[in-house]
């Protein structure tokens, strides 16, 4: 492992990552040499994760927690601290999807989306940053972003405007966290083969859309997120903050 990009003595948290590409991210930055507590509300399964992993010989942890609940995530993350550790690198990866166009959403079941995929990423940001302002310490803060942050799809506006949302949040992150030495990314993904999306995998037609729609003309494989992750929670990211980096195959560039 070339020296600036190790993460050896890191932590780091990635919300969402009993599967799919929160799954990946946390492989890779635990690949890279960090120790990586893995989150999800189900602690049975997140622990079977985690036991995955370990026989990879991969430093994890199951740390479960649900994002929306402030006092239990402020409370999982001092046993972090009361076990000897600082959270330095967080990952906020946890997304709901819900495919549905303006009228179709309640006040409530808009605002509960944005609760998950945006205000959970806001909260734990506060929470992380605090520790490490209070220390002195630098630390990265990595959002899951979406494509759809910047382009519109129709049916799909809580999702859309949740991204877009949490771009703006990196953004005004990086902006107050920097002279603390805490940067603040994102990463936009594109169309990736996920648990998720497997209905839409096994749709000839969609699949021939995206051939023609992104420049590599194919699904992006959920390892393929990992990279860009575990570069940007690395020394070799030091003078990078407040960006949104695409991984989409090409699509928000391809016309």
């Amino acid at each position: 492992m070339t020296p600036w990009l190790s993460l050896l003595g890191r932590t780091a948290l990635v919300t969402g990552s009993a599967r799919g590409l929160g799954l990946e991210i946390a492989r890779g930055l635990a690949t890279a040499g960090a120790r990586v507590l893995l989150n999800g509300r189900e602690p049975d399964g997140l622990r079977r994760v985690a036991d995955t992993l370990r026989r990879e010989g991969l430093a994890v942890e199951a740390l479960a927690f649900d994002v929306t609940d402030r006092a239990g995530a402020s409370a999982a993350l001092r046993s972090v601290e009361d076990s000897g550790g600082v959270i330095d690198v967080l990952v906020n990866n946890v997304g709901q999807r819900d495919r549905r166009g303006l009228g179709a959403f309640t006040e409530g079941e808009f605002a509960r989306l944005l609760e998950t995929d945006l205000v959970s990423a806001f909260t734990l940001s506060q929470l992380v940053a605090a520790t490490l302002i209070q220390r002195s310490l630098p630390g990265r803060i990595i959002n899951v972003s979406s494509v759809l942050g910047q382009l519109g799809r129709a049916n799909d506006v809580a999702y859309s405007t949740a991204k877009a949302g949490l771009d703006g949040l990196t953004r005004a992150l990086a902006a107050e966290l920097g002279h603390r030495e805490i940067t603040v990314n994102a990463v936009a993904p594109g169309t990736f083969a996920t648990e998720a999306n497997a209905a839409l995998t096994g749709d000839a037609e969609w699949s021939d859309w995206l051939r023609r729609r992104t420049a590599l003309g194919r699904w992006g494989r959920p390892e393929e997120i990992a990279g860009v992750v575990t570069f940007l929670s690395s020394d070799a990211a030091s003078y990078i903050t407040g960006q949104t980096i695409a991984v989409d195959g090409g699509m928000t560039t391809t016309f």
